[in-house]
This record gives structure tokens, C-alpha cells and sequence, in this order.
């Protein structure tokens, strides 16, 4: 993914100390991503909080509701009602879990990962056009700051 020719032009009220917080310019990156992502994501009967959903259960990671509410920062009720609606589509299922028999996991359906591959493909379209100004490096570094200010340095345990 490399620089394209389409730039956006930097408005003027940019210029305002405002134009620098980071508060901001992450809600407006988030806020111009997520119009994206929900207009592709729309094509397979999703949105961006139903995929993400989706994308934690066909992990493999067997997450739990909570685990999905602490991790998307969503209310454990709204958590419930995403997995309600993937799992009557047929995209998801609640099983038993392995570690906490008591804790229900949300598991992928054969027919989820296959809508997962597919929506997949095109939110990367929509991630390639709003990251288009940046190079592939700054794009793997972008990642690795936002990353590095949520969780910290990447630890170098193997687990």
C-alpha cells in the first residue's frame, strides 16, 4: 500500500492549536473510517460493532461476552444483543467454555467465517483508502504507536 495521487486538502481551522490534539484528530480518523467500514460492512448485514463481534469469534481465542465488552469498551448489554443477532443469523453460536464451564464462549459457525472472509476483504479496501497518504512504513508504525499507547510495549512473552 503506497501513497496515492487523491490527497485530501488540510482545512484551515487545522491550523488551530485544536489541529494538534490528539483527542480529535483520532475521533476524526475514527469518525471518517467508520462511515467507511459500515457502508462495505452493510453488503453482508453488518456494522462495525456486529464485525468486530464477529472477528473476536472467529479468532479462535474463544471469548467471553465479558471479554468482548471489556476489550470493545462496549456495555455488556450491548454485547449481548450483537451476539443475539449474529447468533440468530446463523454466524455465531454460545458454547461452553473449556477453561470456566459456567462462562458461555461465542464461537464463529462455518457460515460466520465465511461472511467474516469476505467483509474482511473489503474493510481492508476501506483501511487501504483512508491510510492512502501513507507509506506502508508508516502505516505498520501508525499501528504500533496506537498500539503501544493502549497496552503499552509488546511484551516478548511467548504464550
Amino acid at each position: 500500500m503506497g501513497p496515492q495521487s487523491t490527497e485530501v486538502e488540510t482545512p484551515r481551522l487545522a491550523e488551530a492549536k485544536i489541529g494538534n490534539d490528539v483527542g480529535l484528530l483520532l475521533a476524526k480518523l475514527h469518525a471518517t473510517g467508520s462511515l467507511l467500514n459500515n457502508k462495505a460492512l452493510a453488503d453482508y448485514g453488518l456494522r462495525e460493532r456486529s464485525f468486530s463481534v464477529l472477528t473476536l469469534a472467529c479468532s479462535g481465542l474463544e471469548p467471553t461476552q465479558r471479554e468482548l465488552a471489556d476489550f470493545l469498551s462496549l456495555d455488556p448489554s450491548q454485547v449481548v444483543s450483537l451476539v443475539d443477532d449474529l447468533e440468530h443469523r446463523g454466524l455465531v453460536k454460545r458454547a461452553q467454555g473449556k477453561q470456566d464451564r459456567r462462562a458461555k464462549i461465542i464461537v464463529s459457525t462455518a457460515e460466520g467465517r465465511r461472511i467474516h472472509n469476505k467483509a474482511r476483504a473489503a474493510l481492508e479496501a476501506c483501511e487501504e483508502t483512508q491510510l492512502a497518504a501513507l507509506s506502508e512504513e508508516e502505516n505498520a508504525e501508525l499501528r504500533a504507536l496506537l498500539k503501544k499507547a493502549l497496552w503499552g510495549p509488546p511484551s516478548n512473552q511467548t504464550s
